[in-house]
């Protein structure tokens, strides 16, 4: 596991072992607040070793920016803690998360003592704000990957963890692209330090800029290529042949699963599209 001082009491966790997750911290001086958990519990574990024992906090509340698994799943191991977030992440973690945990079960063993705990506190609408000491967290909805989807503005430092709203590529299997397009853009006009992202680096604010309209050309150019593959009989065979570079993206990213996302994107948007 990875991890970095953001700024004063704001530190960054990311995975080394799957796909480049990432979690956060805020510490206040008597309670922290933990921004998302990580893929696997020995790294959650050490994520809350290190915010217990080296900066001497005790975690509060843990915010999930989304219900899947990469992301929620950790939130047993902050057993003490209140999780906050949108209404619709408890109800698909109440509804679909032990059937999802039981079936992950018998691929990695390792997830034998995970126990789904869904939020408690949500909302649905507008912004939930959540004072740590003397930063003032934001909570927004920012949806798109997911339905369900928020982000965690840390106001006075303008660090903005987006969860997977913010990706070095795009992923909208299980949401929309013209809503986190509007998610992207959203961002984008905050005016902001650092973009944590879901997955990936962090973004600083000189490359803040170059990354939204990345995102965002991305999206817009795999609208484009599927919407034209309706007219085509040979459509599957059109979008295989369909690269990420053409779409504006390098499958370098995310430690080289991007062209495997991207390829995932186009079939999903297809189906969106024209139910194929």
């Amino acid at each position: 596991m990875h991890r970095e001082r953001i700024s004063e009491n704001v530190y960054w966790f990311q995975s080394e072992v799957y796909a480049q997750v990432t979690a956060g911290v805020v510490v206040g001086p008597q309670w922290s607040v933990v921004i998302d958990t990580l893929a696997l519990p020995e790294e959650t574990l050490a994520m809350r070793e290190f915010i217990e024992h080296e900066l001497g906090s005790q975690v509060r509340y843990v915010v999930n920016t989304h219900y899947h698994a990469d992301h929620a799943w950790g939130n047993c191991f902050f057993p003490d803690a209140i999780v906050l977030g949108h209404a619709k992440c408890r109800d698909y973690l109440l509804k679909d998360g032990a059937a999802s945990l039981e079936s992950a079960r018998k691929q990695n063993s390792n997830l034998r003592q995970v126990k789904i705990v869904a939020p408690q506190i949500t909302f649905a609408t507008g912004e939930m704000t959540l004072r740590v000491g003397k930063k003032n967290l934001i909570l927004t909805t920012t949806p798109g990957h997911s339905d369900d989807g928020i982000s965690v503005l840390v106001e006075e430092d303008r660090v903005l963890f987006a969860g997977d709203a913010f990706m070095s590529l795009p992923f909208i299997v299980d949401g929309d692209a013209d809503d986190l397009l509007a998610s992207i853009k959203k961002i984008g006009k905050m005016g902001l330090e650092n973009i944590v992202q879901g997955h990936g680096d962090i973004i600083l604010r000189g490359e803040i800029d170059a990354a939204v309209k990345e995102n965002i050309n991305y999206l817009n150019n795999i609208k484009k290529i599927v919407k034209a593959s309706g007219r085509r009989k040979n459509a599957e065979e059109y979008l295989e042949e369909i690269t990420i570079e053409e779409c504006g993206k390098s499958r370098v990213h995310l430690g080289g699963l991007a062209e495997t996302l991207h390829r995932r994107n186009l079939r999903a948007l297809r189906y969106q599209m024209f139910g194929e």
